[in-house]
């Protein structure tokens, strides 16, 4: 990650006092316009570093210059270490070199209070070097190109400017301008397959970052109360995957949820298998015997 990279450059040039633009980006296996775009960063942070041309020229920082704790308070040591350590916590960003040495730095005991993984389970390597790829070519501003599944699903090869990576209602997406529409479009991280990242160079100032959008209008949105009856053993799923608002626990043991009208419903109820039965309104129990025949017969045709 960036602020890992940044920090390691301080560290270097503080202990080798003089180094090469190719130099560091052998060392961070990056491009050299990405060190050079980073002394600038570090230099408009106000961070000492100049570069001389010619015979013996590189990058340097300042023989006097140090990292003064000092400047920071205690408080604010903490809040720097907790969120290099929630980053961290994504599995997908390492933040270790750049933990361990602020902690040394810091003379801070290390405190874990937070563990999350947003891998899916039995992905978990796949997903990360995924992630790492299209993190790269963002940073690098390089094109990527990958096949994708639509929610209807069709599979398409796309190309694009990939321009954020962002975390919404329990799934990662990656906002593009996809220069296979000539448009704005966010892809699903999960539908993401065959992914390749192509020397193809981007500004990604001259592009906006367009908003992850619901799936439905929620101005048309329009609830409906589903009473079921819930087996034990499945019911925590309604507490993982609705809101406390949305659900009433009824005095004879089922649930009344709050849940948006739609064929979905059916096909959601269907996922419970045995463990799940509709109560009220009627007409959705009288549809899902309808579909329920309707598979019945499916199975019944091939025997």
């Amino acid at each position: 990650m960036q602020i890992n990279r940044l920090f390691e450059i301080v560290y270097l040039l503080m202990n080798k006092k003089q180094v090469t633009a190719n130099e560091l980006a052998s060392h961070f296996e990056v491009s050299k316009r990405t060190i050079l775009r980073d002394i600038d960063t570090l230099s408009t942070a106000g961070v000492p570093i100049y570069t001389t041309q010619g015979k013996g020229g590189g990058i340097f920082i300042q023989d006097n210059f140090v990292l003064n704790k000092a400047l920071v308070s205690e408080d604010e040591q903490k809040q720097i270490l907790f969120s290099l350590q929630s980053m961290s916590a994504t599995e997908f960003i390492d933040t270790d070199q750049a933990f361990g040495r602020l902690r040394s730095f810091f003379d801070s005991p290390n405190k874990e209070w937070i563990e999350v993984d947003f891998s899916r389970w039995g992905h978990s390597e796949a997903d990360n070097a995924k992630f790492e790829r299209l993190k790269n070519a963002i940073i690098n501003e390089l094109a990527v190109s990958f096949d994708y599944i639509s929610a209807y699903g069709e599979s398409k090869g796309r190309k694009v400017y990939p321009l954020k990576l962002s975390f919404k209602s329990k799934a990662w997406y990656l906002q593009t301008f996809c220069l296979s529409d000539n448009d704005y479009r966010v892809f699903k991280f999960s539908r993401i397959s065959n992914m390749e990242v192509l020397d193809t160079p981007f500004n990604r100032s001259a592009y906006e970052t367009p908003r992850i959008e619901p799936t439905y209008d929620p101005s048309e949105y329009t609830p409906v109360e589903v009473r079921l009856l819930i087996a034990a053993h499945a019911k925590f799923r309604i507490y993982d995957e609705f809101a406390e608002r949305d659900i009433t626990a009824n005095e004879d043991g089922s649930l009344t949820l709050r849940m948006a009208q739609g064929q979905w419903i059916h096909d959601y109820i269907l996922s419970y298998g045995t463990a799940a039965e509709i109560l009220e309104p009627q007409h959705i129990r009288d549809e899902m015997l309808v579909r329920i025949e309707k598979i019945k017969n499916k199975y019944m045709s091939k025997t």
